[in-house]
C-alpha cells in the first residue's frame, strides 16, 4: 500500500448516498487532515534529514574513534618497541662497564703486585745500604781509634815544611 499524500486527501471524491454525510463537513475535516497530514510528512522529512546528519557525524566520530585507537595501538607498540631498545642498550652498557671494570680492577692489581715488588726491592736496597753504611761507619771510627791520630797531633808542621822545602 502506497502512502497518501496531502494532495491524495484533496482530491478524494465520496460518493453520495441517500442519506450520506454533510459535504462541507467532510470536506473542512479532509482539509485539516490534509493541513496535519503536511505538516506530519515535513517534520519527517526533517527528522529524517536529522537522522542523515547525525548519522553522518556518527559515522565522523566513529572514524575518529577508529583512527584514535590506531594511534594508540601504534603509541604502545611504539612505546614497546622503545623499551625494549632501552632495555638492550641498558644491557650493553651494563656489560661494557662490567668489562671496563674487571679491566680497571685487573690492571690496579697489576700495578699494586708491581708497587709491592717495587717496595719489596727498596726495601732490600735499604737493608744493603744501612749494612754498607754500618760498615763504613765501623771503618771510620775504627780509623779514629787508632794511634796513628796521635802521631799526626805530635808531628811538627815546621818538619814537614822543610821537608817539602828539600825535595822541591
Amino acid at each position: 500500500m502506497v502512502a497518501l499524500s496531502p494532495l491524495d486527501i484533496h482530491n478524494k471524491e465520496f460518493a453520495r448516498g441517500w442519506k450520506g454525510y454533510d459535504v462541507d463537513e467532510v470536506n473542512k475535516f479532509l482539509d485539516q487532515v490534509m493541513k496535519d497530514y503536511e505538516i506530519v510528512i515535513r517534520e519527517r522529512d526533517e527528522l529524517d534529514q536529522k537522522a542523515k546528519e547525525l548519522q553522518e557525524r556518527l559515522g565522523h566520530f566513529t572514524n575518529i574513534e577508529e583512527t584514535l585507537n590506531k594511534s594508540i595501538l601504534v603509541a604502545q607498540e611504539t612505546a614497546e618497541d622503545i623499551k625494549g631498545s632501552a632495555q638492550k642498550e641498558a644491557k650493553l652498557i651494563v656489560k661494557e662497564a662490567e668489562k671496563n671494570a674487571d679491566r680497571i680492577v685487573n690492571e690496579a692489581l697489576s700495578k699494586a703486585r708491581k708497587i709491592s715488588l717495587d717496595v719489596e726491592e727498596l726495601k732490600k736496597q735499604a737493608k744493603v745500604f744501612r749494612s754498607r753504611m754500618r760498615m763504613l761507619v765501623q771503618a771510620q771510627l775504627e780509623m779514629l781509634g787508632t794511634d796513628d791520630w796521635e802521631e799526626l797531633f805530635d808531628t811538627e808542621v815546621d818538619e814537614d815544611l822543610e821537608l817539602m822545602e828539600h825535595e822541591s
